[in-house]
């Protein structure tokens, strides 16, 4: 995917801005990789990506003009959700 990169200890976001101005749809992707663990642990962390990503669309504005794909990295994924949330959120407000 073309396009520019955010990278924390957690996750790789790749965003692209869409060619049609009306965008009324976020295109949001998550990726993990099978080194994260097996299905039962992929399957939490889309989980909390998802609920983060719920929150995030209520207390930031995310650009709809981009679609987000998360690529998860192998390590670091076990810490608090609260710091998870809160880099993501820095993340996605740096996007603007």
């Amino acid at each position: 995917m073309s396009g520019k990169k955010i990278t924390n200890k957690y996750l790789s976001i790749f965003f692209k801005e869409l060619s049609g101005k009306n965008n009324k749809k976020l295109n949001i992707s998550f990726i993990t990789q099978k080194k994260i663990g097996n299905a039962v642990k992929r399957n939490k962390v889309k989980r909390r990506l998802k609920n983060i990503m719920n929150e995030a669309l209520k207390k930031i504005e995310l650009n709809m003009n981009y679609s987000y794909l998360l690529i998860v990295k192998k390590k670091n994924f076990d810490d608090e959700f609260q710091s998870i949330k809160e880099t993501l959120f820095n993340d996605f407000r740096r996007i603007k």
